[in-house]
């Protein structure tokens, strides 16, 4: 009796510990504010993403590469590094000053942004404007650092990894969204002459999916502007704390107000500490990798034939595109938490960042199908729903990661900080992998490097260092307020 009594006791002195207890207290998600924030989240991924399907077409009707097929990848590749060079001189400098002014600010002043470099890029008849207009939405635009900070604003230990799961299911729709749009908007006058039979549609073949892109930005705003609170202590009004984020206002919020302006000026270098660096430099090897596999996919399936691609059309590039940012969304909503809950964030990201690999390797394997058979058959339609399914699997990365990052902040008042460093670290890793990606690309099949498949080697290697770097994450997340 005595013994079945103290076997107890442990368990019921220390609920806090468990975390079967922890999951039976969770606090309700503000479901309002959060999904408004994500809707004018959903709003920049569709606009990035719609130029994807078109762009190469865009460099070579331009005779960027004085018809040089081969060297398309170095300019498609450039044009999308120096948006996220200039994004990674900017980042940290907006989440900071969201830190100091409020979020809603900055995120107005990054939608407007995106707004006007989405329709100057439709508008670009040379090489020079394509780059001033994609590194003036880098500039403007410091968003996705700033929406972190809301999201981990609006939510605490218990329901934080509920709400950034969604995360990654906005970025898969807003890759479905994006691409389908540009690759059905593109050449109006080629699809619809009738109605698009003016000469403008011949000079600016791609401004209609960068108008569509630019007026959900300016809806986004319209939606920020009246309906999204601020969730920055010191800006926010009292009723409001206790309307969106459930909670009675308590005088004791002032203090962490004046702790909010204190840490708005903290020194950078006092947050380089290991449990901080360590999820960061995870997330920007991780960028890094996922963007040049993004910029390789379109260039790999727009490229002919003989020099190792598929030849697709943008069109149909654009079809791909948008089946895996649909089919990612639906797998990341259905699973990912669950996936979460059984394996842990370390062993998710683990797992999510092996499949990198096949990946890589399924691509010399399309490029062979498709010489030896002559043509874009069903057996390479399965190769590339086999990637789309590696590729779905190595996207929940990054919903682990943010969890990593975010749990690391030793505080709410340095989240803004954080959040910036991990945005300039990606922004500055996105910046080297298109340009690197695409470079060797074309590199390879123009030398015809280990059999034009030299790209795909040294992208394995750096996968076989983010597998490492993985594997030094903390085993289990200790939240902020714990």
């Amino acid at each position: 009796m005595n013994t079945s009594d103290s076997s107890n006791i442990p368990r019921e002195t220390t609920p806090l510990v468990s975390p079967g207890a922890s999951k039976k207290n969770k606090t309700p998600l503000p479901q309002l504010q959060i999904w408004i924030l994500l809707v004018i989240q959903i709003t920049e991924p569709i606009a990035s993403a719609s130029i994807f399907p078109y762009i190469n077409q865009l460099i070579r009707e331009l005779d960027i590469t004085g018809g040089d097929d081969a060297a398309v990848g170095y300019y498609a590749g450039l044009i999308e590094s120096l948006f996220f060079v200039t994004q990674a001189l900017t980042a940290l400098k907006w989440s900071r000053l969201s830190d100091r002014i409020g979020r809603k600010p900055v995120l107005l002043i990054g939608l407007s942004g995106s707004c006007i470099s989405i329709l100057a890029f439709g508008l670009s008849t040379t090489f020079w404007s394509l780059v001033i207009s994609r590194c003036l939405c880098g500039i403007l635009n410091g968003n996705i650092g700033v929406m972190k900070t809301m999201l981990g604003e609006l939510t605490d230990a218990t329901n934080m990894a509920q709400a950034f799961a969604i995360i990654p299911i906005i970025y898969s729709l807003g890759s479905f969204f994006g691409p389908l749009m540009g690759g059905m908007l593109a050449r109006p006058q080629d699809q619809w002459p009738t109605l698009f039979s003016h000469p403008f549609w011949n000079k600016y073949a791609y401004f209609l999916p960068c108008a569509v892109a630019a007026c959900l930005l300016v809806l986004a705003v319209f939606i920020m502007t009246f309906f999204l609170e601020e969730t920055l202590p010191t800006k926010r009004r009292p009723k409001l704390i206790s309307a969106t984020l459930g909670v009675s206002f308590d005088p004791d919020d002032d203090r962490e107000g004046l702790a909010q302006k204190n840490m708005a000026n903290l020194p950078l270098r006092s947050l380089l500490i290991p449990t901080i660096v360590i999820p960061i430099a995870n997330y920007a090897i991780l960028a890094f990798l996922d963007i040049s596999l993004m910029a390789l996919l379109p260039l790999f399936l727009s490229t002919p034939v003989y020099l190792g691609g598929l030849g697709f059309t943008p069109a149909s590039i654009g079809r791909w595109l948008a089946l895996f940012g649909i089919t990612n969304g639906l797998l990341q909503a259905l699973f990912f938490a669950k996936f979460v809950d059984w394996l842990g964030p370390k062993r998710m990201f683990c797992v999510a960042v092996s499949c990198f690999v096949p990946a890589m390797i399924v691509f010399p394997i399309m490029s062979w199908l498709v010489r030896s058979r002559g043509m874009a058959d069903h057996v390479i339609t399965f190769a590339l729903l086999s990637q789309l399914i590696l590729m779905v699997i190595w996207d929940m990365a990054f919903g682990a990661v943010f969890l990593f990052i975010t749990a690391s902040a030793p505080s709410r008042n340095v989240l803004g900080a954080i959040n910036g460093l991990g945005q300039t670290s990606a922004s500055v890793a996105r910046a080297v992998g298109p340009a690197l990606a695409t470079s060797l690309f074309a590199f390879s099949k123009e030398h015809n490097v280990l059999n034009g498949n030299a790209v795909y080697v040294i992208l394995i290697v750096f996968a076989g260092g983010l597998r490492w770097l993985g594997s030094q994450l903390p085993d289990e997340i200790q939240h902020r307020d714990e």
